[in-house]
């Protein structure tokens, strides 16, 4: 009896990580990309993990790199932490075309 109770808690650890894994990435909507300043602006859904509404603001960039790789009107998925104090992106996901781009 205690093998099945040990793996039952096993999974229900593992299903609680995964959920908590995948609460943590939030929409959004780049607004603004300062790749020089390594800052971009986001137009973002409510971030639990912070226990922050919706709005719009500045992050830095975790890796400016991923900065490259999007521009003002991208759909987003991103998670966020803070770094040093500071609300940071640390994992960014290209949702979709912009508004404007034309598939060819």
């Amino acid at each position: 009896m205690r093998k099945p109770m040990t793996l039952l808690a096993a999974l229900a650890a593992l299903a609680a990580g995964t959920t908590m894994a995948l609460a943590q990435m939030v929409d959004g909507e780049v607004t603004k990309v300062d790749a020089s300043a390594g800052k971009i602006t986001i137009k973002h859904a409510p971030i639990k993990k912070f226990d922050m509404d919706s709005m719009t603001m500045v992050f830095r960039a975790g890796d400016p790199a991923m900065l490259k790789e999007v521009k003002p009107g991208d759909k987003i998925k991103f998670e966020a932490d803070k770094v040093n104090g500071q609300f940071t992106v640390i994992k960014l996901e290209k949702q979709g075309a912009a508004k404007g781009d034309k598939k060819k």
